[in-house]
């Protein structure tokens, strides 16, 4: 990339050249010579092209190799340690890290690539052509007092005062480019919170509420531009008499020595030609203001999203102390909960001493009191919430599988979303259908290779037999269910719960389930129960003590 700039300014070094030569045979009316000059100037036009066309493919070609790199950083940090889902708990400033690491990753590399282009632009530009200027401008007497190479500090003044000027209204710029950003993904997350939750706002009629909200929302973005805009604008009248001025003023200096005979129509033309360029990079800074302040903008989310994984392992680590669930290998075939302690990433307790045995096949229900902390409780035995102390031990090489109320389902064919997260595994088709057909999907088995958005495609209660489809293909030896059959009608629920007893008879389930009747699929009861103890208010959440209550009778 550097080559082809080099290039790129050598052409156009070798163009001002020509314009010397020509305008001095257009001066000397020296047709022979003006005909050479077309012919130079078409093979420097192809020169200049051709470098061009060279360094846009550089350019381009860095920009997408630093954008891959990045991209796949930030992803990476997000999806390993399940920081995707921690991150959801305690993100501040860094919301929206999808759009953080689309949008912002790109502007980030893509802008700071054409700067890196146009500063070595300008640099080499600067170098070059104040040279050119120096030596065909000469100096000039001034009331007696000779200026050596006077159109370059000429040059240099001009583009002095424009670029301090622009600095100086500019300055705020950024901060208003910053906060329309902003402005901008919290509009987006709003309107895709809408469509994810399109059915439960339509059954409540809230549409109104959303379209009011949606509209204080947009019309806030609306504010950050105009604000933005109203910043911008006073640059533009700047930047538009730079524009207007700057192919005037070195005529202007030039005229006093092309009239006294001291200059050629050729070396004012080239002067001419050189100040434009030098002061054209003298000023890329100022009129490149607005494409640096979206630069920095993104640049700072993308950072802040960096710094936000930064301090998500540090508030599980607590800088190398041991206050976080443990997870390490069970000596037998039992899961072993050890003095442990689930608590905000702020530090409020929210289950204390939650200490138990959990035997092979054995079926717990867990349950407790509104707010208890039941589904933090299985969210730290499946290893999802780090904050606390204490040690949780799962059998060793044993497979974990987790349902949730919600089950996920990645685009794709539904095959895809009964394999998942190992869908390309090889699955007879007869053993798909059975697994359908005991679930009370038979009607799905014809669709099984059709791709469709299955969480609007399937109802709740569908969605939900689909994750005990899943479970049903990839049996596990530890089940954690939070609420998997909230949706289903009690048949249906009960057919779901005998599969505990059959097929997943030798798999440990720890089950949350608030509503009664499921006791006689289960093996005993775990009761978090809530102590209100002490100054404990609405502000903070009063600790729950996990107690084991022994056998379930029936």
């Amino acid at each position: 990339m550097i080559a082809f700039v080099l290039a790129v300014v050598g052409a156009a070094l070798a163009v001002n050249r020509w314009n010397k030569y020509f305008f001095d045979a257009l001066e000397r009316r020296d047709v022979a010579t003006l005909w050479t000059g077309v012919a130079l100037i078409a093979g420097l036009v192809l020169i200049s092209a051709l470098a061009a066309m060279g360094l846009i493919h550089m350019r381009t070609r860095l920009q997408v190799r630093w954008r891959r790199w990045l991209t796949r950083a930030l992803m990476a940090r997000w999806l390993s340690g399940r920081r995707f889902y921690q991150l959801s708990i305690v993100s501040g400033e860094a919301a929206n890290p999808e759009a953080r690491m689309s949008e912002d990753a790109r502007l980030a590399t893509e802008l700071l690539v054409d700067f890196a282009v146009g500063a070595l632009n300008a640099i080499v530009a600067v170098i070059s052509f104040a040279g050119v200027l120096w030596v065909v401008g000469g100096g000039i007497h001034v009331g007696g007092v000779y200026i050596p190479g006077y159109m370059v500090l000429g040059c240099a003044l001009y583009s002095a005062v424009t670029t301090f000027a622009v600095a100086v209204l500019g300055r705020l710029l950024v901060q208003e480019v910053e906060r329309k950003t902003a402005g901008e993904a919290r509009f987006r997350d709003e309107l895709t919170r809408v469509r994810e939750s399109a059915e439960n706002i339509a059954l409540i009629g809230g549409e109104e509420d959303e379209r009011s909200r949606l509209s204080h929302t947009f019309a806030d973005v609306i504010r950050r531009w105009r604000a933005m805009m109203w910043k911008q604008g006073h640059m533009t009248w700047i930047t538009a008499a730079t524009l207007m001025i700057a192919p005037v003023a070195p005529l202007l200096l030039g005229a006093p020595k092309y009239l006294a005979g001291d200059m050629s129509l050729g070396s004012l033309m080239q002067a001419a030609a050189a100040f434009v360029q030098v002061q054209a990079a003298l000023n890329w800074i100022a009129e490149n203001a607005l494409r640096l302040a979206d630069w920095f903008a993104s640049a700072r989310r993308v950072s802040e999203l960096n710094d936000a994984f930064d301090r998500l392992d540090a508030t599980i680590s607590r800088h190398g102390r041991s206050d976080m669930v443990a997870h390490r290998p069970s000596p037998d075939d039992s899961v072993h909960l050890f003095n442990v302690r689930i608590t905000q990433h702020d530090g409020r307790i929210v289950v204390g001493d939650a200490e138990t045995v959990i035997a092979p096949g054995q079926k717990v229900l867990v349950r407790g009191d509104c707010g208890s902390g039941k589904s933090t409780l299985i969210r730290a035995i499946a290893g999802l919430w780090p904050w606390g102390s204490g040690e949780i031990q799962i059998p060793p090489r044993a497979k974990v599988a987790f349902l949730p109320q919600q089950p996920y389902f990645p685009p794709g064919s539904l095959r895809a979303a009964l394999l998942y997260p190992n869908f390309e595994r090889e699955e007879p088709q007869q053993r798909i259908a059975d697994a359908l057909t005991r679930c009370g999907l038979a009607h799905l088995i014809a669709r099984l290779d059709e791709t469709d958005d299955w969480r609007t495609a399937l109802s709740a209660g569908e969605q939900q037999r689909v994750a005990f489809a899943r479970v049903l293909l990839a049996p596990p030896d530890v089940l954690v269910m939070d609420e998997p059959t909230s949706a289903l009608d009690e048949e249906s629920e009960a057919r779901m719960m005998d599969f505990l007893r059959g097929d997943l008879a030798h798999a440990i389930v720890i089950h949350v389930c608030p509503q009664p009747g499921l006791e006689r699929f289960h093996d005993r009861e775990l009761h978090l129960l809530r102590e209100d103890g002490g100054q404990a208010t609405a502000e903070k959440r009063a600790p729950c003590l996990g107690r084991d209550h022994g056998d379930v009778p029936g």
